[in-house]
């Protein structure tokens, strides 16, 4: 099976830049043999931050979308805190937040923009943790943050 840095190659992904933290906080932290990801916003290739939120200016595909690009965007952190995506052995814990209305009750199925990347890169068992999929209002009006928890190698 290729390597998760092969697979991101393969897939033709690109990464965007790895946002600065925007509080006091690390950005990753490693405890034992595991990587906590501090909670990552959709970041474009360009550096800005995708906004909206869903069940009001972002539908669930968009929504959606948001999440996926929550995943390329904590891989990047990963490669620029830590290192190689490849000393990651399995995704062990997500915790998705979307910013929706009230009435959006869709919160589980824009989280899978994130875990269905994952299980790309990952592989089917490797790639998929346990995973809450809350709604709440998130800072700067972005539609999805994620943070993560990974088993290393």
């Amino acid at each position: 099976m290729e390597s998760p840095s092969e697979r991101i190659k393969a897939l033709g992904l690109i990464l965007p830049p790895a946002p600065p933290p925007a509080g006091l906080y690390k950005p990753i932290l490693v405890v034992d043999n595991f990587l906590y990801v501090s909670g990552q916003g959709p970041m474009n290739t360009d550096g800005t931050l995708m906004v909206g939120r869903a069940g009001d200016d972002l539908d669930l595909d968009q929504a959606k979308l948001g999440a996926r690009k929550v995943a390329l965007t904590m891989l990047s952190t990963i490669e620029t805190h830590f290192g190689s995506v490849d000393k990651i052995k399995r995704l062990v814990k997500t915790l998705g937040m979307v910013n929706s209305t009230p009435e959006f009750g869709q919160q589980p199925l824009v989280i899978n923009g994130f875990s269905e990347l994952m299980a790309e890169i990952f592989g089917a068992e490797n790639g998929v943790g346990v995973r809450s999929a809350v709604g709440m209002i998130l800072p700067g009006n972005i539609p999805v943050e994620i943070e993560a928890m990974f088993e290393l190698h």
